[in-house]
This record gives structure tokens, sequence and C-alpha cells, in this order.
């Protein structure tokens, strides 16, 4: 088996530390990778952790719906939500919620809103004065993406755009909703890479870390 090195100076270098990502990794590799990073941290944070996987580790607090766990004593962070995190469909919703938990992880509240994609456009305008209220927003969206370009253009906050690999044919398996991101005329939009949900997360974690 491969030595994992957990990088446990991370947070000294950027304010956040290293998350576990458990895609490709064997469940001793994952458990040794818990094991380091709990040598004087209170816990850590494991990402596309399957649920198959995760049956096979101690880990106390498992999501199924965002295939995310935290290992080791973690309680969610309260007050007011802070970020918006907007589904455009329910088909969307582990990425969405993986932004979500990572967001939670590092002590930032968010609130949800799912199925507003601008095939029902009603949705996202019943919601935008609501929406204009967040500092930033974390979209999230398959097939052609168009609900980047809408939001950003209904809202003054950050809009960081999570492209899915969610859709048919010439979606390409979320790269046709990246590209739409790359190439939207709105001002100031960004982008991370198809189904990164945790990367959205942390963009907008080293946002709010400019506060601190």
């Amino acid at each position: 088996m491969a030595d994992v090195i957990y990088d446990r100076d991370r947070p000294d270098r950027i304010g956040m530390p290293e998350a576990i990502l458990c895609e490709g990794k064997s469940p001793e590799q994952i458990a040794a990778a818990i094991d380091q990073a709990l040598q004087g941290a209170d816990n850590v944070l494991l990402t596309r952790l399957v649920p198959a996987i995760a049956e096979e580790l101690s880990i106390s607090d498992y999501d199924e719906e965002s295939w995310t766990g935290i290992a080791g004593t973690w309680e969610p962070p309260a007050g007011e939500p802070r970020v918006a995190v907007v589904a455009a469909g329910t088909s969307d919703l582990r990425v969405a919620r993986e932004a979500l938990r990572t967001l939670a992880y590092h002590g930032i509240p968010a609130a949800e809103y799912a199925d507003v994609g601008v095939a029902g456009l009603w949705r996202l305008l019943d919601i935008s004065e609501e929406l204009a209220e967040y500092r930033a927003i974390i979209a999230v969206a398959g097939m052609d993406g168009a609900m980047f370009t809408v939001l950003s253009g209904l809202v003054p906050g950050v809009v960081v755009a999570v492209p899915t690999s969610i859709g048919y044919g010439v979606s390409r398996d979320g790269e046709t909703a990246l590209h739409a991101a790359l190439a939207s005329c709105a001002q100031g939009i960004v982008a991370v890479n198809i189904d990164n949900g945790y990367g959205a997360a942390c963009a907008v974690t080293r946002l709010f870390g400019l506060d601190r």
C-alpha cells in the first residue's frame, strides 16, 4: 500500500485544512489518512466517499446525499446563512450538497435553494430579491448551464459557477455547462471544475477568510 502523507501544515499556509479525497483510495488508505489527520486536529473532512466505503470506516458524521464524511468531533455552525447554494435541478443536488457540507465544515452557515433552473424561469425570479442579499452564491447546474448567466445578471454578490455532469448527449458530461460559465457575458462570474462543489465552497471560504 502506498504511503499516505497528510498535509498537517496547510491551515498555517492558507487558512484551511486539507480534506481527504476518497475517490480512488482503498478503505485502508483512507483510514491511514484519517489517523494522520487526527494527530493534533479535532476533525477532518472526507469527500467523494461512497456509501459502500463509508460503511467500512469509523467516522462520526456521514452524509449519503453529498458523499461527504467528517471524522472526529464536529458541530454544525450556528447562525443565519451567509451564503446561498442554488441548484438548477434536483439532479444537481449531490454536488450542491457537497458545497453545503464543505461550507458548514469551515464554519459558514449556508442556505439551499433547489430546483430553480431557468427551464422554469419564474422559480428563479421569485427568489431573486432574496438571493440578492447574499454576499456569495454558489450556482450548481448541468445541461446548458444557462442559470449561471441569468443568476449573475440578477444579483450583486459573487457567483461561483459549478457545472455538473448532468445532461444528455451534447451536454458532454458537463463540458457544455463549463463552457457556458466561461463564455458568460455576466460580469465577474467565476467557475470551478465540473462537479467540484468542494472547490467552490473552498473559494467562498477564502473570500470570507479575508474578513478574519
